[in-house]
C-alpha cells in the first residue's frame, strides 16, 4: 500500500505587518511545537475521512453551539476538500496526466484553534504535500505559497495573506520582502522575495496563546483591509512602517543584537494598537507578558503573543503569571 505521510506546522510572526497583502515586509518562524498531519493511502475510491472537528454528533445542543464557536460550521475537511480541487485544476491547465489510483485521506491537527497560528493553512499546506507525492507532481515550492492562498481566498473565501503560507512551505525562519518591486511569476504564480535564514541566529523565545475561544481570522482582518484597500492615510502610513521594522529586525537578528530585536517586536505591537480595536484580554496577555521583562507583540492575529524571554527563571514567571489568565506558553522549536 502507498502510504504518504505529511506534516505542516504552526508559524508566529515575529516581525512585520499584521498581515501581509500589503506590499510590506516581515519575518516568521515555524512553531513546529504544533501540527497539521495529513496521511494519504490508495483506496478503492476517493475518500475524505471526518476528524473532530467535521463531527456531526453531540452531546447536547450547548456541545453543538461552543463546537460552533470553537470549529465553525465547517471542519478542516473543506480545506482537505477545495485544496484536491484545486491540484486537480492545477494539472488540467498545465495538461499533467494524474494516474487514475484513487485514495483515502484523513488529517489531524494539534495547532490551537482560533489564535493566530495559522492551523488552516497547515492543513491545506500537508494536503498538497500529499497530493504532489502521490501523483508525483512538483509545484516550484517559490508557487506554493501562492497556490494555497488561492484554495482559501478563491475557494474559499476566507480572508489571508501571504506570510502563513510562505513560512510553513519553506520553514524555519524566513524574511519576506512583499514590495511590487520583488514581484515575479513562477510557473503562474506571483512570488515574491523570501530569504532563509539560519534559526540559531535567533534568542530565547516563547510563544503563548488563549486556552479561551477567540474569534476566527478572517473577522478580525476585514476592516483594516478595507481601510488599506480605500487608502486610509493611517492604515498605509503604518503598514509602511510596519515594513520598515521588519527591516530592522532583519538586521538585529543577522546582528545578534537581541536588545534591538525585543525593542523592534514592542514597537510592532504598539504600532498596531495605533490602527486597531483590540480586544482586551488580548491586550492583557501583551501586558502581562511585559509586566515580567519579555517583550511581546502578537503573533498573528490575535489571541497569541510572542516575544524574546532571556532566561529559565522569566519564562517561568511568565508561564506562572499568563496561565492565571488562561494562556498557554511554550518554546518555539523553529528547526527540527
Amino acid at each position: 500500500m502507498h502510504l504518504v505521510r505529511k506534516r505542516a506546522f504552526a508559524r508566529a510572526g515575529l516581525v512585520g505587518n499584521p498581515s501581509d497583502g500589503y506590499n510590506g515586509r516581515t519575518i516568521s518562524i515555524s512553531v513546529r511545537n504544533f501540527w497539521a498531519e495529513v496521511v494519504l493511502y490508495e483506496w478503492d475510491s476517493v475518500d475524505i475521512v471526518l476528524a473532530e472537528d467535521d463531527r456531526a454528533s453531540f452531546r447536547s445542543v450547548k456541545d453543538l453551539a461552543r463546537d460552533v464557536r470553537l470549529h465553525g460550521y465547517y471542519g478542516g475537511i473543506r480545506l482537505v476538500k477545495a485544496t484536491i480541487k484545486r491540484f486537480v485544476e492545477y494539472c488540467e491547465a498545465r495538461r499533467i496526466v494524474l494516474h487514475d489510483r484513487n485514495f483515502s485521506i484523513r488529517y489531524e491537527t494539534t495547532i490551537p484553534r482560533q489564535v493566530g497560528l495559522a492551523g488552516s493553512s497547515a492543513i491545506i499546506v500537508a494536503t498538497l504535500r500529499c497530493l504532489m507525492e502521490f501523483y508525483e507532481v512538483a509545484i516550484p515550492k517559490a508557487a506554493q505559497p501562492i497556490f494555497v492562498l488561492s484554495v482559501e481566498k478563491e475557494e474559499l473565501g476566507i480572508s489571508a495573506g501571504l506570510q502563513d503560507r510562505v513560512i510553513q512551505v519553506y520553514e524555519g525562519l524566513v524574511s519576506m520582502d512583499f514590495g511590487l518591486e520583488r514581484e515575479e511569476i513562477v510557473d503562474g504564480f506571483k512570488a515574491y522575495a523570501y530569504e532563509p535564514l539560519d534559526p540559531a541566529l535567533l534568542p530565547p523565545l516563547y510563544v503563548a496563546y488563549s486556552t479561551l475561544l477567540s474569534e476566527p481570522t478572517e473577522v478580525f482582518h476585514n476592516d483594516i483591509r478595507g481601510r488599506y484597500d480605500r487608502g486610509d492615510r493611517v492604515v498605509v502610513d503604518a503598514m509602511r512602517e510596519f515594513a520598515s521594522l521588519a527591516a530592522q529586525a532583519r538586521a538585529a537578528v543577522l546582528a545578534r543584537d537581541v536588545e534591538r530585536l525585543g525593542a523592534l517586536m514592542n514597537a510592532n505591537f504598539d504600532l498596531r494598537r495605533t490602527i486597531y480595536a483590540l480586544p482586551a484580554w488580548q491586550v492583557q496577555m501583551i501586558e502581562v507578558a511585559r509586566a515580567c521583562g519579555a517583550s511581546a507583540k502578537f503573533a498573528g492575529s490575535g489571541g497569541a503573543i510572542i516575544g524574546i524571554c532571556r532566561d529559565d527563571a522569566m519564562f517561568e514567571m511568565l508561564r506562572t503569571r499568563l496561565r492565571e489568565i488562561g494562556t498557554d506558553i511554550v518554546r518555539p522549536r523553529v528547526a527540527e
